[in-house]
This record gives C-alpha cells, sequence and structure tokens, in this order.
C-alpha cells in the first residue's frame, strides 16, 4: 500500500470514496471505436495482491460469538432505558421485565465475549489497566460498571428488597446503558477494516437504534396485551435512527458500502431493517392484540440480530477484498496530486 512518509493518517482517514467512485479502477481510461460502440482497450482490473494475499489481515473473531457479542449488548443498553422510563411513569409489570431482560443480555454478552477470547483471564487483563485510547479497554471497564448496576436493578425488581438501593442502580444501568449500545461501534471500527472503519461516524447511531429496536421488541414480548407504549415509542425511535444513519453512512463511503449493500452480508443488513420497520408497523396497528405484540416483537428482536450481524459479515467481505482497500487509496492519490499541482 502507498503511504505519505510525511504524514499518518488519524482518525478521519478513509479507505473509501464517493458514490461517483463506484467504477473507479474497474476498467482502464483507453478506449477505441469499433463498428456504433466503444470497445475497452484495457480489460477489467482483477485486484489481486502477493501470492494471492488478502491486502488486509482479516478480522479474526469467531461467529457467532461477536455478532451475539453486539447484539446483546445493544439489547442490554436498551433494556435498561426502557426499564428506567418504565418505573418513572408507573409501570411496574413492563420495568421487571425489562431490568431481567437486561441482565439476561449482559450476561450472554459477557458469556460470548469471554468465548471468543478463549479464557476469561484475557478479560480480566484489559483491567489491569486504565486507557482512554482503546475502545477495547473502556468497553472493558463500562462492562465491569454496567453488569454489577444491572444485576442489582434486577435482584431488587425481583424480590422487592431495598427498593431504594435498586432505583439507585436502576438509573446507574439507564445512565450508562447508552454506552453499552455504542461502544462496540467503537471497538469495530477502531480497525483497518474499510466498511467499519470509514463508518466510525454513522456506526455509533446505527448499533444505539439497533440496541433501542430490541429493547422495545424485549417489552413487547414481555408485556404484550399490557401497556406497553413505552416499548413501542422505543421501536419507532430505534428503526428511524438506524434506518437514517444507515442511509447516510452507505451515502458518504461510496463504493465501500458495497457489502452493506450486496451479497451475503447485504441481504443479512437490509432483512435487519426490512423486519424493524415490519416489527414497528405490528406494534402500532396491533397495539390491541396480544398476537400482533408477540409477533412484533419477535420481529424486531431478529430484525436488531440481523442488522448486527450484517455489520459484522461486511467488514469481513471488505476486508477480504482488495478493491476496498486499494481503489480509493489511488483515487486519494490522484486527489492529492490533482491539489498540490499549482493552477496554470
Amino acid at each position: 500500500m502507498t503511504t505519505d512518509p510525511d504524514s499518518r493518517p488519524g482518525r478521519e482517514a478513509v479507505t473509501g470514496g464517493t458514490t461517483a467512485e463506484r467504477g473507479v479502477g474497474a476498467r482502464g481510461d483507453g478506449r477505441r471505436r469499433k463498428g456504433r460502440g466503444e470497445q475497452p482497450v484495457v480489460p477489467d482490473t482483477e485486484f489481486t495482491s502477493y501470492y494471492g494475499k488478502p491486502v488486509l489481515n482479516g478480522p479474526v473473531w469467531k461467529t457467532p460469538d461477536v455478532p451475539a457479542y453486539l447484539f446483546l449488548g445493544g439489547l442490554a443498553g436498551g433494556s435498561s432505558l426502557l426499564a428506567a422510563g418504565s418505573q418513572i411513569t408507573g409501570r411496574p409489570r413492563l420495568a421487571t421485565a425489562t431490568k431481567v431482560g437486561a441482565l439476561g443480555a449482559i450476561s450472554g454478552s459477557v458469556v460470548a465475549l469471554v468465548h471468543d477470547l478463549g479464557r476469561p483471564a484475557r478479560f480480566l487483563n484489559m483491567l489491569r489497566v486504565f486507557k482512554p485510547t482503546s475502545p477495547m479497554n473502556m468497553g472493558s471497564w463500562l462492562l465491569s460498571v454496567y453488569g454489577p448496576l444491572a444485576g442489582a436493578s434486577a435482584a431488587s425488581a425481583v424480590t422487592g428488597l431495598l427498593p431504594r438501593a435498586g432505583a439507585a442502580a436502576t438509573a446507574g444501568a439507564a445512565l450508562t446503558g447508552p454506552g453499552i449500545a455504542a461502544y462496540t461501534a467503537a471497538l469495530v471500527s477502531d480497525t483497518a477494516v474499510p466498511a467499519w472503519h470509514d463508518a466510525h461516524r454513522e456506526l455509533p447511531y446505527v448499533f444505539v437504534g439497533s440496541g433501542a429496536v430490541a429493547a422495545g421488541g424485549l417489552g413487547l414480548l414481555a408485556d404484550p396485551d399490557g401497556d406497553a407504549a413505552p416499548a413501542r415509542g422505543f421501536a419507532l425511535f430505534g428503526t428511524g435512527l438506524e434506518f437514517a444513519a444507515s442511509r447516510l453512512m452507505e451515502r458518504r463511503l461510496g463504493m465501500v458500502a458495497e457489502p452493506y449493500e450486496s451479497g451475503r452480508s447485504g441481504a443479512l443488513f437490509r432483512a435487519g431493517e426490512v423486519l424493524s420497520a415490519l416489527g414497528t408497523a405490528g406494534a402500532y396497528a396491533g397495539r390491541r392484540s396480544r398476537v400482533a405484540g408477540v409477533l412484533s416483537g419477535a420481529a424486531l428482536l431478529a430484525g436488531s440480530a440481523l442488522t448486527k450481524w450484517g455489520v459484522f459479515e461486511a467488514g469481513r467481505v471488505s476486508a477480504a477484498d482488495p478493491k476496498y482497500t486499494v481503489v480509493p487509496q489511488r483515487q486519494r492519490l490522484r486527489d492529492r496530486a490533482a491539489h498540490e499541482t499549482p493552477s496554470t
């Protein structure tokens, strides 16, 4: 890869170009006329690397451990916020269900993370230092704070003991919940993987929206025939935020957004959006139907899970194909050369 020896790329450095650059490098510029149409002189470019190796070392994270870790973290963070809102507005049944759901989700998230790491000691080793520049280190500390708060909140709600301490724990879990839902986006975007790194501006909003969708789905499943208005509101907010952030992300990334739009990863990502939209619509259209509430809740949970899985797969696809690194890199070099050339 070509780099500028006088400077190092920062956070805003991207591997993608604009939408207009989708075809850059796919064909040569030299053409000739033959008959009515123009025939390319240079054949289609094949992006290869030495010995057929990828330009980047792709992510070695396991499947389904890491997609589950991403999904369950968002579900936990969103559920804690929904639990606090339900408690404040006098909906104890919904509050208790989402508190327990938040505890179960964060427990499953930690289990998936530890299983991917290989042994628990690796997670504990990350707590030996405090490094604000490391998303993994900050995420480990955040999990260590949020987990006990979610546990205390759920325990108090189920047993009825220490209600003041439980309320304080609920508030603490609600304050740290958005961080739990969003920090995994910072974790994956703090890599050289094009589809993740280049999306570092929008991906946290996608993840937070997905977490709200999942929490809304859990609320509808837990209390389908009760007063689930906060759950429906969460689903609507999350679906809107996720959709808007995704469209902005795809427009800005240009060709690097292709893994989010096509192939298996694109199918997963789009299926997540469709299920989230259907679940939200069903939650409002069938608000008086228990069956509609259950089906909508299941669709919202499935939609959130597929969205996270689609993001994960999109990253793997972009790391494996050299064009998502090489083509934007060449375009940046051309743009830099054109900018540095004095006008005559």
